[in-house]
């Protein structure tokens, strides 16, 4: 079995959180929270070390925490965090997940107010308990309160490449049905929103009560109206529609897929509007196909003629993997292994961008290591005969400038330039500080330019409209990331964006080489806002994109 180094990390942070909670001893709790930190800056191959187990040769992982990660790495989980668990109260573990709380806070929660749950948690806070008890106040409570209602919201929604990864799922069931002729997602799955409230599958099926009969040999089920809405235990809906016409299938998808306010705007009446294909419909509206993606309510307020023309953008137009991170930094693959996968998934070049010497957090390169790497992308790139480009991705410092000089800026052919710290800045200082680094001469992308983490974090406060322009005006292009927890630049804003003329860079910020196929998530965003491939500076050829980086 593969390790997965970030959960062998969110492992050993749970475990020092629990041991902190129960007051055991502060050396062994410092322990296991020091061996999260040194994984997370481990340079080697862990799936190596583990495979051949050889973490003791690292210092500060112990015998302790090396049987619990081999025997994590092996099996999944951990006999000791689940005797751990035992012997906490049920329920404690969740309060871990409201951001500001820790440990010492969550004790004393429990010691004094017997709270052991996020409900007892939030009722404490409403009957103003936690603004009288020493060490929080009305300030934490208000803030608590604000967590809480970020979790309770969150947890309606699953993000997209689950979503995805569900209907996958679904398509095996529905496929083995001899009754099924054909089925498709629709609704927010079908037009690729970045977080999915309920995931629909409309069913052509041969026969309705036999369709069924068969379902429930495979699956429990509740029947609503003409709805099936299947029953488990996921976080979102599963919802089939069943219909008996082809006919009656293609509309069904029309139906289901636009948002409400889509077909609001279409005046769309389904006894005037008829037709035996989507096309067809969209015809008799007077109207020229629209790509499912694109069928929100935005489409409406473009101006442009040529913005509202349909995405043909798809992953075989790609040519360059650009923002990748190896295990120079906080990877988990080496250059060579994510390079022979660029090359095996069709790509023609790839630029490196692993994490600047301010990212001590993701093992940052510093300049000497920078001029290391250097000499290993030479190496790779003629043996595996592909062009490889140096890059970096510069944190934005609080002022705005990046954390390598102006000269040494000059070794990297691309530069990403993105903020991973002092997310708290007010609008104006973080519009500030983000157009200086986008004005910065050296500064090919802006990356993932709202840092939110979708169904985690909140976007921090920006002008974007303001920044877009400063993109535009110093030929900076805009990162879409592609990782499906980030999804960012936000598609509502992509429409603007392109109205004032900006590049995309489409780019899975992977960490491994699994995680390049992200890139297929960036690109069902990017269909959203109509994106053409001449918009992407992945979609450039070496020599094209050679030009674009001399800026």
């Amino acid at each position: 079995m593969m390790a997965d180094k970030k959960e062998i990390i969110k492992l050993l942070s749970s475990m020092a959180d629990l041991m902190e909670f129960n007051g055991e001893n502060k050396f062994k709790v410092a322990a296991y929270r020091n061996g999260a930190n040194i994984l997370r800056r481990l340079e080697d191959d862990i799936d190596e070390l583990i495979k051949t187990k050889s973490l003791g040769n690292i210092k500060g992982i112990g015998k302790g925490l090396q049987s619990v990660i081999y025997e994590f790495a092996e099996t999944g989980k951990s006999s000791d965090y689940e005797k751990l668990l035992a012997t906490v109260p049920s329920g404690i573990e969740e309060l871990f997940m409201v951001r500001g709380l820790g440990a010492k806070k969550i004790k004393t929660l429990y010691d004094e107010l017997g709270i052991t749950n996020i409900g007892e948690l939030e009722y404490a806070c409403k009957e103003n308990r936690l603004a009288l008890l020493k060490g929080f106040g009305k300030a934490t409570q208000d803030k608590i309160i604000s967590e809480i209602e970020k979790l309770k919201i969150y947890s309606k929604y699953v993000l997209l490449n689950h979503a995805d990864e569900k209907y996958k799922e679904i398509s095996e069931l529905l496929s083995n049905l001899k009754t099924v002729i054909n089925f498709e997602a629709t609704g927010e799955l079908r037009r690729s929103l970045e977080i999915i409230a309920s995931l629909e599958v409309v069913v052509h099926c041969s026969d309705k009560k036999k369709f069924e009969l068969e379902l429930k040999k495979l699956t429990d089920f509740e029947e609503d109206k003409e709805k099936i809405i299947l029953k488990n235990d996921y976080p979102i809906p599963l919802i089939l529609y069943s219909t008996l016409t082809e006919n009656d299938y293609n509309t069904k998808l029309f139906e289901t897929t636009g948002s409400k306010e889509f077909l609001q705007k279409l005046k769309y009446d389904s006894e005037k509007h008829t037709g035996k294909t989507e096309d067809e419909i969209f015809k008799s509206l007077n109207l020229n196909f629209v790509i499912p993606e694109m069928r929100e309510e935005q489409y409406f307020s473009i101006k442009k003629k040529k913005l509202k023309k349909n995405s043909n953008l798809t992953f075989g137009q790609f040519k360059g993997l650009l923002h990748f991170h190896t295990t120079n930094s906080d990877g988990r693959d080496t250059l060579e292994k994510m390079i022979t996968e660029a090359k095996e998934l069709g790509f023609e070049y790839a630029a490196v961008c692993d994490h600047s010497k301010s990212a001590f957090y993701a093992n940052g390169l510093t300049e000497e290591r920078v001029l290391q790497q250097k000499e290993e992308i030479r190496k790779v790139s003629e043996k595996l005969n592909f062009p490889v480009f140096q890059g970096i991705e510069s944190d934005i410092l609080s002022d705005g400038s990046l954390d390598y000089s102006d000269d040494f800026l000059n070794n990297f052919d691309f530069v990403v330039a993105s903020v991973h710290s002092r997310f708290n800045l007010n609008e104006e200082e973080m519009t500030k500080r983000i157009i200086k680094a986008v004005e910065n001469e050296h500064t090919n992308l802006l990356g993932h330019p709202t840092g939110r983490l979708l169904l985690s974090r909140e976007p921090y406060k920006i002008d974007l409209h303001k920044v877009i322009d400063a993109c535009a005006a110093n030929n900076t292009a805009i990162e879409i990331n592609a990782n499906p927890r980030r999804l960012d630049l936000d598609w509502r804003l992509i429409y603007y964006a392109r109205e004032k003329g900006c590049y995309f860079s489409i780019n899975p910020d992977a960490h491994s080489i699994e995680d390049i196929l992200y890139t297929k998530y960036g690109i069902m965003v990017a269909r959203k806002g109509g994106i053409q491939p001449e918009e992407v500076i992945n979609c450039f050829d070496v020599e094209q994109f050679k030009n674009y980086i001399r800026k």
